[in-house]
């Protein structure tokens, strides 16, 4: 692992096992929204789950996996999905298909057979919406009905979107990008490359477009201090093939982060501006700093280890 990338994932990792606390749904102190509650323990459990995969796991993540093991197999925690309107079938799907091994799936298993059927559909789904779906419906062994990546890769955010140029509308800053479409572009290499496991699929000008269009983006991120679309952006350049250190982009992201990271190990904020005050009551500075460590952990895990043979 290079120093910048040791010092990332130590860090955030360090932080993360101090905190996870937080990341119970049913802790004293957890967010009271269902969305909030759920969406931290989903984020956890896939941190594990991409982690528990690599060629050297990391130890750092065995208190973070004994809770996943035990909140999934909770029954209140399905429970919670049904609270989250136009969310819950959803994460539902998700939570399945991140179950630990070698627990008792009873819950899981009724989440499963209680998905609503549209949800595995292609109908009223966007090109990305049908990827996300399919990742975690193939990952949970679901039967569906969506397209193969072949055929949605056209219009999926990495091949169909394009930087705003002269005379394009452009947002506030000038990103290349709108911050929805730029997340877009992440998730959509994420569930094609099931995180560093695989191919996307791309190639010739469609690879071309995606690796460009992605350094596009971490340049506008560095020059912003935007950190947590800088972490899932250097993700997205080894995703698509590349060493990200290798590259001027991915190494400006990676000491971009390495600048953003507290003593504590933790990373703020989604970026400088939405920063958590350093004197903010714990359960709200976590509210603000774990995702963006979340992602910035599992970043320097992925990109550090061995692709796969």
């Amino acid at each position: 692992m290079s120093a910048p990338l040791d010092r990332l994932s130590a860090g955030a990792l360090g932080w993360l096992s101090g905190n996870l606390d937080h990341f119970d749904p049913f802790a004293a102190g957890a967010p009271s929204a269902p969305l909030g509650r759920a969406k931290a323990a989903l984020e956890l459990a896939l941190l594990c789950h991409c982690a528990a995969r690599l060629p050297d796991p990391t130890d750092e993540l065995g208190g973070a996996g004994a809770l996943v093991r035990r909140l999934w197999q909770d029954p209140d925690l399905p429970r919670l999905f049904a609270d989250i309107p136009t969310h819950g079938s959803t994460y539902g799907l998700v939570y399945a298909a991140l179950a630990p091994d070698a627990i008792d799936d009873t819950h899981v298993r009724a989440t499963l057979a209680g998905l609503d059927a549209r949800v595995l559909s292609p109908q009223g789904k966007s090109a990305y919406q049908r990827i996300e779906v399919r990742h975690y419906a193939d990952k949970a062994g679901v039967r569906h009905t969506l397209e193969p990546y072949a055929e949605l890769l056209p219009d999926s955010p990495l091949v169909a979107f394009r930087a705003a140029g002269p005379g394009d509308p452009a947002s506030a800053d000038g990103a290349p990008l709108t911050e929805p479409q730029a997340y877009g572009v992440t998730h959509t290499a994420f569930y094609l490359g099931d995180f560093g496991r695989t191919a996307p699929g791309l190639d010739g000008p469609a690879l071309a477009h995606a690796r460009d269009l992605v350094d596009r983006l971490l340049v506008h991120c560095v020059e912003h201090d935007r950190w947590d679309l800088a972490a899932e952006l250097v993700l997205t350049q080894y995703i698509l093939g590349s060493e990200p250190l290798d590259t001027p982009p991915g190494a400006a992201a990676v000491e971009c982060l390495v600048r953003a990271q507290r003593s504590d190990g933790a990373i703020p904020g989604r970026s400088a501006a939405l920063r958590a005050d350093p004197s903010a009551p714990a359960a709200e500075f976590f509210a603000k700093a774990y995702h963006t460590t979340l992602v910035t952990a599992l970043m320097a895990l992925v990109v550090s280890s061995p692709r796969p043979s």
